[in-house]
């Protein structure tokens, strides 16, 4: 096992060229609390956090909450003012709004140089980008994959689905419930508008046109459209599925096939608890009338404005957000059994991955990488915006509203007056 932290004298020398310098004991004092969500990378930071701690000086406590929670208690100490984390865990989907509120600081002038942050995936880093500041360090990031069932696909006598339309035509003959769906998906507000922004996207969609909220036009009708018919050849209960139930499910053997986040190859070949392990095949999402999309997000950690008030507070937490993103500590993920959980080029392509991950595996993410991108509104009004849609989704999804067009009418004139209130 690496070791994660350079030796101090090393750092030291290191650190002096990028204007912060750090001596035995020159953090000591420094207490910096983080708040994070579980997440398999942080039991493996945990591990070696004493190590960090002792050569640093710096005292180190993380919380951890779940997803919504940690967003809320975030928030809750940003807004407030209260000050009571240095360290915010950050996501694609408030990275604008702490941004534009002035909860959070440019991370790079603090971030030590020669942890060299553009190793980060040029994706990543687009995410940890607002208005040209960077903000956050990912802690990892992920797109879309589309798993299907090959062994299935071959006993039907399909090829390989390439577009939307023959993904349709493939859910269709694979769906022989009760043992088989033909797809899975989410459809619980909390997070559809994530999964239906890929089809969004591929049908042509755009957010925004001329700074104007646009999720109402045709292709947005088409993708809803797709979308239902996907839940429609689904499990019973799809139409509230969460991204746990989806992965389940999928790996359980009832579905034939399944768009989300690459972080679930793992849950796929999980022999313990897979009963699809080497059934699967992994590719870039099939392509809409407007090219394939597949949805990024990153997750990471920034720097908080009232809880880091002073230069040393922010060096201190800047050089705790570098040693925890670093490329030793993702590395020793990979030696610790954590693959699914990276951010760094120099990660996928080490040696060490190339004896964990299959080639396979490899060529569809570079094959989704290029036609990964943001499918949300990058605007701070966004987590707002994002709740109401997947409201109103959720509610065509179930049947409870039967107008698509009229309830993305309202969606986008909820968005509108959002919008309005914040100018």
């Amino acid at each position: 096992m690496k070791r994660l932290i350079v030796p101090l004298s090393v750092v030291l020398v290191l650190l002096l060229g990028s204007g912060i310098a750090l001596a035995a004991g020159s953090y000591e004092g420094v207490s910096v609390q983080v708040i994070s969500q579980p997440r398999p990378e942080w039991d493996v930071i945990n591990k070696y956090l004493g190590e960090f701690e002792a050569e640093t000086g710096i005292d180190v406590t993380i919380k951890y909450f779940a997803e919504a929670e940690r967003r809320s208690k975030e928030r809750l100490d940003a807004a407030t003012r209260i000050g009571g984390y240095q360290v915010y865990y950050l996501d694609e989907t408030n990275v604008a709004e702490f941004a534009a509120a002035g909860w959070i600081v440019p991370l790079l002038p603090y971030y030590p140089a020669e942890y060299e942050f553009d190793d980060f995936m040029s994706a990543w880093r687009k995410i940890a980008t607002y208005e040209g500041e960077v903000y956050f360090a990912p802690t990892f990031g992920c797109g879309d994959l589309f798993m299907y069932r090959k062994d299935l696909v071959a006993q039907a006598g399909l090829l390989a689905p390439e577009t939307l339309d023959d993904y349709l035509q493939m859910t269709m003959k694979l769906h022989q419930p009760p043992a088989v769906y033909g797809t899975v998906t989410r459809g619980t507000r909390a997070t559809n508008w994530w999964r239906w922004g890929t089809f969004f996207y591929a049908f042509g969609g755009q957010y925004l046109v001329d700074g104007e909220p646009a999720f109402n036009s045709e292709a947005a009708v088409k993708a809803t459209n797709f979308y239902m018919d996907m839940l429609a050849y689904g499990p019973p209960g799809g139409s509230t599925a969460s991204w746990g139930d989806c992965i389940e499910t999928f790996r359980a053997g009832k579905a034939g096939s399944f768009i989300d986040a690459d972080v679930f190859y793992d849950w796929c070949e999980d022999p313990e608890k897979s009963h699809i392990v080497g059934k699967v095949a992994y590719t870039a999402p099939p392509a809409g009338p407007a090219g394939a999309y597949s949805a990024g997000c990153a997750h990471g950690l920034g720097l908080s404005a009232v809880g880091c008030p002073d230069e040393r507070t922010r060096e201190a937490s800047a050089l705790f957000i570098a040693w925890a993103t670093s490329k030793e500590n993702e590395l020793a993920r990979l030696d610790n059994g954590v693959t699914n959980s990276y951010a760094r080029t120099s990660t996928l392509y080490s040696g060490q991955m190339q004896e964990i991950i299959p080639e396979f595996l490899v060529e569809a993410l570079e094959e989704r990488a290029a036609v990964t991108g943001v499918t949300y509104m990058r605007r701070p009004e966004w987590p707002e915006i994002a709740e109401n849609l997947g409201i109103i989704l959720e509610e065509l999804f179930t049947g409870t509203r039967t107008d698509v067009q009229g309830a993305l009418d309202e969606a986008v004139s909820i968005a509108e007056d959002i919008l309005s209130r914040r100018q």
